[in-house]
């Protein structure tokens, strides 16, 4: 994943954005657009995009429509996300890094802007692991492996493919690195490694590699 150089808050309501100040506090340089035309996804190609729902266009899942547009380009997150106005699986299987809820306590909803911004997935873990499991099981085991494909599953280590599987669960780093008894330095590399042999950009694109592979290789 590239390094992160600006936030990009997409905040098209007239309130002030509390969570842009938040993230400036503490070293992260941001940037406020009002208007979806104020936005470059070319231009902003290490900018990780925060959308807020409260004031978006929003599809028939809650999701706002310009998401869609944006993912191919830049890495997305939702924040001012109402409970209960979204799908919250129908962002995660979309490609949406997470989500930053109105209600969450703000010293939290920092604690998730870290950990996206430093490519983790931000939402419940029972919810990542559902749908995991539900990707697992419309798997068919039947369809035959390219050769490309068995020589990228060769590839991957034993303790890599552990890592898939806790990546997949809902895992955060340090809870892998506690889990394995190794640094979190360490659990970075071995994900850096993953990302390379799967030919994946993020965690969300693991996930969905996962699930085209998941019947053959430890996951049933």
């Amino acid at each position: 994943m590239s390094k992160i150089d600006e936030l990009v808050f997409l905040h098209q309501d007239s309130t002030p954005c509390h969570l842009a100040v938040l993230a400036e506090s503490i070293g992260l340089k941001t940037r406020i657009a009002r208007q979806v035309s104020d936005l470059d996804p070319e231009r902003d190609r290490n900018s990780f995009y925060l959308i807020a729902q409260k004031g978006a266009a929003l599809d028939s899942k809650g999701v706002p429509l310009i998401v869609a547009r944006l993912l191919p380009h830049v890495p997305i997150a939702l924040y001012q996300v109402e409970r209960g106005s979204l799908e919250p699986e129908s962002a995660l299987l979309l490609g949406v890094r997470g989500l930053l809820f109105s209600d969450q306590r703000m010293d939290l909803s920092l604690t998730g802007l870290r950990k996206m911004v430093n490519d983790e997935l931000w939402y419940d873990r029972p919810l990542i692991s559902k749908v995991f499991r539900q990707l697992v099981s419309r798997q068919d085991s039947g369809v035959e492996l390219t050769q490309d494909m068995v020589a990228m599953l060769q590839k991957l280590t034993s303790r890599e493919r552990t890592i898939i599987q806790l990546v997949s669960s809902g895992a955060r780093n340090k809870e892998i690195a506690d889990r394995l008894c190794i640094s979190e330095h360490t659990v970075k590399a071995h994900i850096s490694s993953i990302f390379r042999k799967t030919q994946s950009r993020n965690r969300v694109e693991l996930l969905r590699w996962s699930q085209a592979n998941a019947c053959h290789f430890e996951f049933c």
